[in-house]
C-alpha cells in the first residue's frame, strides 16, 4: 500500500492507495496540519509500504523524521525529487509543487497529449502540459480569496460564497457579488480554454481542488473533472521514485 500525504493552504489530504489495483482504498481530509498521531490513526490495518509528502507549507522537522521512521520508503516531495515529466518552468523552484502534481497527474489519469489542468482551490491555477512537458500556467485568486477580499477591504459589502445558482446579474448587493465572482472566474476559465484550444485541437481540459465541480457545471465545454488529480500525481511520483532506487 502507498500513503500519500498532501498538506495544502486550507486542508490536508489523506489517501491510502493499493498500488498493485491502482485503486484508493482510503482517504480523508482535515482542516489543519497532520500530526504524527493523525497518520498513525489513518493508516492503522494497513501495510504501507511506500509514503510521499507534498507540502505548501513549512514542514515541521519531526512530521518528516516520525515519517522516515515509520515506513520503508519515504518521500519528501521538493523541487529536487525525479519526476516523470519535463518542466520547462523557468522558475522551477518557485513553482508550487501541488500544481506539478496535478499535471502529472493529468497524465497519468487521461490519455492524450495535451492537457489544460485548472485547480480551483485558495488560489485558481491554470496550468498546460504538451508532449509530456509542464509549460507553464497562471495563478489568480480563488473564489473565496474573492468574496473574502470584497469584504475585508470595503467597509459595507457582506461576505458571501458560491452560491447554488446564478442568474447573471444581481438584484441585490449579496446576489451582485456572488455573480459578480462566479461571471468573472467563468470567463475567466472560458478565454483560456477557447485560446488553447486554438493551438491543440485534442485538448483535454481537466478541473480538479474543491470548487472543480462547481465551476464544471458553469462551462459547456467537454471537462473531466477529477478532486483526486493532485493525490494520482503524488502516487506517481512515489512509483517513479521507487523504481529508480530498485534500478541504482
Amino acid at each position: 500500500m502507498n500513503l500519500i500525504i498532501d498538506i495544502g493552504n486550507s486542508t490536508s489530504k489523506l489517501a491510502v492507495i493499493d498500488r498493485h489495483a491502482s485503486s484508493i482504498v482510503k482517504k480523508g481530509k482535515y482542516e489543519t496540519p497532520v500530526s504524527p498521531d493523525i497518520i498513525r490513526t489513518f493508516t492503522q490495518g494497513y501495510c504501507i509500504e511506500q509514503a510521499i509528502l507534498c507540502s505548501v507549507r513549512d514542514v515541521l522537522p519531526e512530521l518528516v523524521d516520525f515519517l522516515e521512521k515509520a515506513f520503508p520508503f519515504f518521500i519528501l516531495f521538493s523541487h529536487d525529487t525525479p519526476i516523470p515529466l519535463k518542466n520547462d518552468y523557468t522558475t522551477p523552484a518557485t513553482l508550487g509543487l501541488d500544481r506539478l502534481a496535478a499535471a502529472i497527474g493529468a497524465t497519468v489519469c487521461y490519455a492524450g497529449r495535451h492537457f489544460l489542468v485548472a485547480d480551483f482551490g485558495s488560489a485558481i491555477t491554470v496550468d498546460l502540459v504538451s508532449d509530456g512537458i509542464f509549460k507553464g500556467g497562471n495563478i489568480s485568486p480563488g473564489a473565496s480569496l474573492r468574496f473574502k477580499a470584497l469584504h475585508e477591504y470595503t467597509d459595507r459589502l457582506p461576505l458571501c460564497s458560491l452560491p447554488e445558482r446564478n442568474t447573471g446579474l444581481g438584484t441585490s448587493t449579496r446576489s451582485a457579488i456572488e455573480n459578480g465572482v462566479v461571471c468573472s472566474i467563468v470567463h475567466e476559465i472560458a478565454y483560456y480554454i477557447a485560446h488553447f484550444s486554438e493551438k491543440y485541437s485534442d485538448l483535454r481540459i481537466i478541473f480538479t481542488g474543491g470548487d472543480g465541480k462547481y465551476f464544471a457545471n458553469k462551462l459547456k465545454n467537454p471537462i473531466f473533472v477529477n478532486c483526486e488529480l493532485v493525490i494520482w500525481g503524488l502516487n506517481e511520483v512515489l512509483k517513479h521514485n521507487h523504481a529508480l532506487e530498485e534500478k541504482s
